[in-house]
């Protein structure tokens, strides 16, 4: 009898392993679509910090650290800090290279062009380089909605399927 309840608590366990790493790896590409969004809104802001106001890129940064979600505020925070020793478009760069986040080689790709001419031109040529930077990004965002909506109920009920084939078989 204790054999058998062992047996049952461990299939339940199986059953909810697969089922909550189905879910997890489904929200990826939420936090995705999230993250992409973050940062289209922090590149308005930066732009429009850089036409208006003429803060120096560092304080913008630090503004748009404290003002965005965690993984969009340690590119920003980590590329402000970098800049006490670097170049801005190195420290952006370095920054988008160490984040820790769920955008993909390709966001970052994206992301790394803003560094072309960023702390280098005038106001203008760095606006340009961000809203360049935000038709990219545009389109970066659109494949990562598709991808969520085709993947997300995919991955969380193919977790629960495959936990119970494993229930089903090990019975």
């Amino acid at each position: 009898m204790l054999m058998q309840i062992i047996k049952y608590f461990m299939l339940f366990l199986i059953l909810i392993g697969c089922t909550l790493l189905g879910r997890y790896i489904s929200r990826k590409y939420v936090l995705r679509v999230k993250e992409l969004e973050e940062i289209k809104n922090a590149l308005n802001m930066f732009k429009s910090k850089i036409k208006f106001t003429y803060e120096p890129i560092p304080e913008i940064f630090d503004e748009i650290a404290k003002n965005t979600t965690n993984s969009v505020a340690q590119i920003f925070q980590k590329s402000k800090e970098k800049m006490q020793t670097t170049t801005a478009n190195i420290a952006w760069e370095e920054a988008i290279d160490e984040s820790e986040n769920n955008l993909t080689k390709e966001d970052k790709y994206v992301l790394k062009t803003l560094s072309k001419l960023l702390g280098q031109t005038d106001v203008e040529g760095q606006t340009s380089q961000i809203e360049i930077t935000q038709k990219f990004l545009e389109t970066q965002l659109k494949e990562a909605q598709e991808q969520k909506e085709k993947n997300e109920k995919l991955y969380s009920k193919l977790g629960t399927t495959i936990g119970l084939a494993i229930v089903i078989i090990l019975c």
